[in-house]
C-alpha cells in the first residue's frame, strides 16, 4: 500500500496544528518536517522545534528530512524532539554508514537521500544500511516545483537493486508529487510519496488534497 507523507513545508504555519490534525484524520501515514540550513540548500526552514510542534498535534510517525551540511551534529536534537525517521543526504557524508547505524541503534528509522543531479549509484553500496531511500524529484529547498521526469529512472534503478538483493526497503519520492505524477513514481518503484502543495494547497483543504492523492494512487 502506498505511504503518503504530507510535508509541512507547504502548510499554513498560522494554522499548523489544525492542518496536521486534518491530514492525520484524513489518513496520512506520517508527517514530514523539512529541515534546511541555507547552506546545503538555498533556503532556511525550521529545526527540532518543528518536530516538537508537530508532535503536539498528531501521534503519527514524524520524519525529519535533514537538508543540512552537518547532520551528525544535530541528529540527537531531532531524536529527542520525537522524530521517528531521520533522512540524511548522501552528498554531505563521505561514508553514511556510521550515522545511519547511530540512528538505527537509537530505535529510529534511517533514510538516505540523493538530489536530482546525484547518480543513483551513490546509494548502491548502502542498500542494506538504511531503512528508506529518498530520490529527490525536484531540486531541494523550495516547495511547489514540478517533478523532474528524469529522476524516475533513478527510482527504477534503486528499486531494481533492492529487488535483486531481496531487500525490503522503502523508496520515497519528494518533489512535485501530485495526483497526476504520483502514479508515475509508483510505476517506477516508489512506495512512499511526500506531498506538500498537493495536500496543503488543495482548493478544498488539506484533508481533501490527501484523499485526492490517495485515490489517484489506489486507482493507478
Amino acid at each position: 500500500m502506498a505511504v503518503i507523507v504530507p510535508s509541512i513545508l507547504s502548510a499554513d504555519f498560522t494554522r499548523l496544528g489544525a492542518q496536521v490534525a486534518d491530514v492525520t484524520a484524513a489518513g496520512a501515514d506520517r508527517i514530514q518536517v523539512d529541515v534546511m540550513d541555507g547552506h546545503f540548500v538555498p533556503n532556511i526552514s525550521i529545526g527540532a522545534l518543528g518536530i516538537k510542534a508537530v508532535r503536539q498535534s498528531t501521534q503519527l510517525p514524524i520524519e525529519a528530512h535533514l537538508m543540512i551540511t552537518d547532520p551528525a551534529r544535530y541528529v540527537d536534537d531531532f531524536l529527542r524532539a520525537g522524530a521517528s525517521l531521520i533522512i540524511v543526504h548522501r552528498e554531505v557524508l563521505e561514508d553514511p554508514r556510521p550515522l545511519l547505524g547511530y540512528i538505527r541503534d537509537r530505535h529510529a528509522l534511517a533514510g538516505l537521500a540523493i538530489n536530482p543531479e546525484t547518480p543513483a549509484e551513490m546509494l548502491q553500496p548502502y542498500l542494506a544500511d538504511a531503512d528508506l531511500f529518498l530520490v529527490m524529484t525536484v531540486h531541494p529547498g523550495f516547495g511547489g516545483q514540478d517533478l523532474i521526469p528524469e529522476t524516475l529512472a533513478k527510482v527504477r534503478q534503486v528499486r531494481g537493486w533492492l529487488t535483486e538483493r531481496g531487500l525490503t526497503r522503502d523508496v520515497e519520492v519528494d518533489g512535485g508529487i501530485a495526483a497526476d505524477t504520483a502514479p508515475q513514481a509508483q510505476a517506477a518503484g516508489a512506495n512512499v510519496f511526500v506531498a506538500g502543495s498537493a495536500v496543503f494547497g488543495h482548493a478544498d483543504g488539506p484533508a481533501a488534497g490527501l484523499r485526492h492523492l490517495r485515490a489517484a494512487l489506489n486507482n493507478a
